[in-house]
């Protein structure tokens, strides 16, 4: 029995297994215990600090180190999320929302074999709502061909404010994903991973974040393969091109006008309760854009997360070239659908205030000329309504995700890349409904991704059982394809 103990003492100090329902890893921080899921063999940590958020008047800054403990943090699911809104009513009652929100989600196999690929998955939803485990890759740590991990950063204004100054640089929610990725470097090994082989990917804005870290000097070095699905780094909702007027917008939805006053301005956005810091709807812009997104950052003698725009980084080939899994839905802009009785007669008296936020012109007239030319392209001679509802799709499809994705690869392949794998998903069941107005089907935003992770959404687990045998063939079929690049690039 002494034997036994002094046994499993010593195994614990590095991936302990003496009760096989859980598992003890040692961390920089301290211990920390994950528990095993009977269903899928693997075994979940869940809420571990990777970093810590700062608080009060130094909310934007730059994430602080990850706290430390001596007694055995019980990675158990807390159901923690970032600050966010709740306009679009996704966030389940069963959340909770803390300030200090940086926490990583860990998914281990059962078993013994070390050195295994790690896949970071980061994810969506414009910027400004989401958590780490919205949708969860443990089919995927299943197959114990990977480790898997998710991830919560900061949002929305919280994570995106950018007024160049040194209590708000920038870019706050994109070096919380540093600080993750740096953390999975530091730690992973415990959990029997490779840090020399770490996936990133990512969906949606998700997928936008990707693209942006792989360009980001303070990342150079981390990644041996990256996944972006349906977004790029070029989307026009991703990098903020006048921070300080978006800063105006946002205060003027929160009822502050004294805009002008750059010092009052900052004053309020560090002093404002976070549940009215939040509280302002940026998620559907005609122009496609965001008021909260990254931005290129002023050099104020810190360490800066985007110094160029992403445009003149990839054509100048100043970046790393990965083995790259490039992808979006060619019915990506169903994503748009829902705005689509409202914009439809907006669209018909002046196309040109839905011309993405990125396009830059001489002039009024030179900006109408074009819209003209663009409206034509999609629609004809014909209204945006319901006769023409597939061209509003496939409008906002090229618009937000498929062409900055095409733009992307052509710099990068110009620049010398010769690794890319670029597809088109448009697989659709059978049972999916019409789109309105019309007898045909089509792949939502993203469909690619559902196809991969696992659906926790509004607390319901999405479960093979009930979905049809034709799509789940595809699933396994999809990951058959993501896991074979993941493995051999």
């Amino acid at each position: 029995m002494f034997l036994f103990v002094v046994f499993c003492y010593f195994y614990t100090v590095t991936r302990a297994l003496c009760n096989d329902q859980s598992r003890l890893v040692q961390l920089t921080q301290g211990p920390v215990r994950g528990y095993k899921d009977p269903d899928l063999g693997i075994y979940s940590f869940y809420g571990i600090p990777y970093a810590t958020a700062p608080t009060g008047k130094d909310r934007f800054k730059a994430p602080l180190p990850a706290p430390v403990w001596s007694d055995t943090f019980e990675a158990v699911d807390k159901g923690i999320v970032c600050p966010q809104s709740n306009l679009m009513n996704i966030l389940p009652s069963s959340k909770v929302t803390k300030e200090d929100c940086l926490i990583a989600n860990v998914y281990v196999p059962d078993t013994n074999k070390t050195n295994l690929p790690v896949l970071i998955v980061v994810h969506g939803g414009a910027y400004a709502i989401g958590w780490g485990n919205m949708f969860t890759p443990t089919k995927i740590a299943s197959t114990e061909k990977v480790i898997a991990v998710t991830f919560n950063f900061r949002l929305g204004p919280h994570g995106f404010l950018c007024l160049g100054t040194p209590d708000v640089p920038g870019n706050a929610g994109m070096k919380d994903q540093v600080a993750l990725v740096r953390w999975v470097k530091n730690n992973i090994a415990s959990f029997g991973g490779n840090p020399y082989d770490i996936i990133l990917s990512g969906f949606s804005s998700g997928a936008s974040s990707v693209d942006v870290l792989i360009l980001s000097k303070m990342t150079k070095g981390y990644f041996k393969k990256v996944i972006p699905e349906s977004a790029g780094g070029l989307s026009p909702f991703n990098v903020q091109l006048d921070p300080i007027e978006n800063a105006k917008q946002y205060a003027k939805l929160l009822k502050f006008d004294n805009v002008d006053d750059i010092e009052a301005l900052e004053n309020f956005f560090k002093t404002v309760p976070y549940e009215i810091l939040n509280s302002g709807n940026v998620m559907a812009r005609q122009d496609s854009g965001t008021v909260m997104a990254p931005c290129i950052e002023r050099d104020i003698g810190e360490e800066r997360f985007l110094d160029d725009n992403p445009v003149n980084i990839l054509r100048s080939g100043n970046f790393e070239k990965l083995p790259t899994l490039y992808g979006f839905v060619d019915m990506d802009g169903l994503f748009r659908f829902p705005q689509f009785h409202y914009w439809k007669n907006e669209m018909n008296d002046k196309f040109s205030d839905f011309l993405p936020v990125d396009l830059q012109f001489k002039n009024e007239n030179e900006k109408e000329e074009v819209s003209e030319l663009v409206r034509h392209f999609y629609f004809g001679d014909k209204p945006v309504g319901e006769e023409t509802v597939l061209a509003y799709i496939d409008y906002f499809t090229d618009v937000l995700f498929a062409w900055p994705i095409l733009r992307s690869v052509k710099y990068q392949v110009e620049a010398g890349h010769d690794q890319i794998y670029l597809y088109q998903y448009s697989y659709v069941e059978d049972s999916a409904p019409f789109i309105p107005y019309t007898n045909v089907r089509g792949a939502n935003h993203c469909a690619q991704t559902f196809g991969i992770l696992d659906g926790y959404w509004n607390d319901t687990i999405v479960d093979e059982k009930d979905v049809s045998e034709d799509i789940s063939q595809q699933k396994i079929f999809l990951k058959e394809i993501w896991l074979n690049f993941m493995l051999t690039g």
